[in-house]
């Protein structure tokens, strides 16, 4: 379906046309008046293109980092763009998430399209949905909807999502939750603030004593110069990823803390879904709340936001 009309409203004055947006048979196509757009797939909801210009340049240009050796066909979760890791990140930790794969199941479930939130002259935004599948249920026995707010405007992208408790029982829902943002750019020259001073665990030490110690950032920029899987802790929620003629503003709300990751070659070229030096092309830079577990009681929503701004 495409959708761009030219609406009247009962004073007979023509409002702004509508967004136009497009829904594909596995994905959906955002597309702003002004140039940007945003592309992401029904399959785990993962938002895989990005293209807006800066108020210096308003030319569109790619703002995300999508393997070449991407599976795109919903084979396995997506190297690349914002995959949304619900209910657990990593290796899975709570009792309750026990027979879950690495980073849970959100972004290996194929999500239903649910309706378009906004559409005019500013910004169009289109709402995915997730509830209990069968191949949900095998291996995740709680009662939980989910909600995925996907918001394009001129130079921004913002991600909400919403979980939703939908037990009868009193019993909080426990989770962790993350937006796995690989953001395009040039690793050798990224720098990421403000960090500096923030209590964080290096999951790239060899010994598991050395990955539960936390260290305290020392650097007024993080940069991801070699092999780089950081955790920081009660992070400001509010970021800004610069590199030479170039950058990123992440602000986010209910998210404290914060995954910097970068596999360079030790680990990207064991990854058979990793293009040869993709490595050298992107940071992530995560919002999350991953260190314990964040709840929401039975009919309540929690909700976890993003936005990204061009700088």
């Amino acid at each position: 379906m495409y959708k761009s009309t030219q609406v009247v409203d009962i004073t007979g004055l023509r409002r702004p046309p509508s967004m136009p947006f497009q829904r594909l048979d596995n994905r959906i196509v955002l597309t702003h008046p002004k140039g940007a757009s945003a592309e992401l797939l029904l399959f785990g909801a993962t938002i895989i293109s990005w293209k807006a210009g800066s108020q210096a340049n308003p030319e569109p240009t790619e703002r995300l980092f999508l393997s070449l050796k991407a599976f795109l066909d919903g084979s396995k979760p997506v190297r690349g763009g914002i995959p949304v890791v619900f209910p657990c990140f990593g290796p899975p930790t709570h009792p309750e998430h026990s027979r879950l794969a690495q980073h849970g199941f959100a972004r290996s479930e194929t999500w239903e399209f649910d309706s378009v939130v906004t559409d005019n002259a500013d910004s169009v935004s289109v709402r995915l949905t997730l509830g209990p599948t069968p191949s949900i249920t095998a291996k995740y026995n709680r009662s939980f909807h989910l909600a995925y707010v996907v918001t394009l405007e001129e130079h921004r992208l913002s991600t909400d999502l919403h979980v939703t408790n939908t037990s009868t029982s009193p019993d909080n829902l426990e989770f962790q939750a993350l937006f796995h943002n690989y953001i395009l750019a040039p690793a050798d020259q990224i720098l990421v603030r403000p960090l500096q001073n923030i209590m964080y665990y290096d999951k790239t030490e060899t010994t598991e004593e050395g990955r539960n110690n936390a260290k305290v950032e020392s650097r007024s920029g993080v940069d991801v110069h070699k092999y780089t899987d950081s955790v920081y802790e009660g992070a400001p929620q509010e970021y800004e990823v610069t590199w030479s003629g170039g950058g990123l503003r992440i602000q986010t709300s209910e998210l404290k803390d914060v995954v910097i990751w970068n596999p360079q070659k030790k680990a990207g070229s064991k990854m058979a879904d990793m293009e040869d030096g993709g490595w050298e092309r992107f940071v992530c830079v995560e919002p999350g709340y991953v260190r314990g577990f964040t709840n929401v009681g039975a009919g309540n929503t929690w909700v976890g936001r993003q936005v990204l701004s061009v700088m």
